[in-house]
């Protein structure tokens, strides 16, 4: 773990106890400060803490701002795959679709924020062992995604990537590989060497060395 991520997840920590002390548990600076602390701790690996602190935050917003706002369904969907990180999946998935379902009324089929909960809600479905949906979810999002914002955005290669983990996992080594090299040229094209180009080799040069 790095001294950044650390250093990082202390000042969040001190900012929360601030928050908290100023403007009290449920002001929505304070909902706010503690989603970024819950990030934190994700990173650091500490699901628990980071979960505890994401139901308070869905709790708090809901009462605060109502279940369909897109702040409460953000912090829905954080919690969702918090939960299927711990293996929760069936509960997991049942927020996943109804944060789908906000996003949607909110804006619309093709919108960001939908396809990015429509994008994992994928990871899970997948995680259930129910390939052929979650490939199904990934190539619409990938369509959308490719139409709308284009194919050489984050967005868009960030579902092919996850489509590339869904084959691979399924058996279709072939195509996934290919796909995930894909991701990796468009990456350093429009990138170069950056945290996202790097990841995104790493897990190519896994699949490589998987496949011999």
């Amino acid at each position: 773990m790095s001294e950044a991520v650390i250093e990082r997840c202390e000042r969040q920590e001190r900012l929360l106890e601030e928050r908290r002390r100023v403007l009290g548990e449920e002001h929505a600076d304070t909902l706010t400060a503690m989603l970024d602390l819950a990030d934190c701790l994700w990173a650091q690996g500490r699901l628990i803490a980071a979960r505890r602190l994401e139901q308070q935050v869905v709790a708090g917003r809901r009462r605060l701002l109502g279940e369909d706002h897109f702040d409460t369904l953000k912090a829905s969907g954080k919690l969702a795959v918090t939960m299927a990180a711990q293996g929760e999946l069936a509960v997991a998935r049942a927020l996943q679709e109804r944060t789908v379902e906000g996003m949607r009324a909110l804006f619309g089929e093709t919108g960001a924020e939908t396809l990015r909960a429509i994008n994992n809600l994928a990871g899970t479905v997948s995680a259930q062992g129910d390939f052929e949906t979650a490939r199904e979810l990934l190539e619409s999002v990938i369509a959308t995604s490719s139409r709308e914002i284009g194919e050489e955005h984050a967005d868009t290669l960030t579902a092919m990537a996850n489509l590339a983990a869904v084959l691979w996992r399924h058996g279709d080594q072939e195509e996934a590989y290919a796909l995930q090299q894909h991701v990796v040229e468009v990456h350093r094209r429009v990138r170069g060497h950056d945290e996202l180009t790097l990841a995104a080799a790493e897990v190519l040069d896994t699949m490589e060395h998987s496949t011999g």
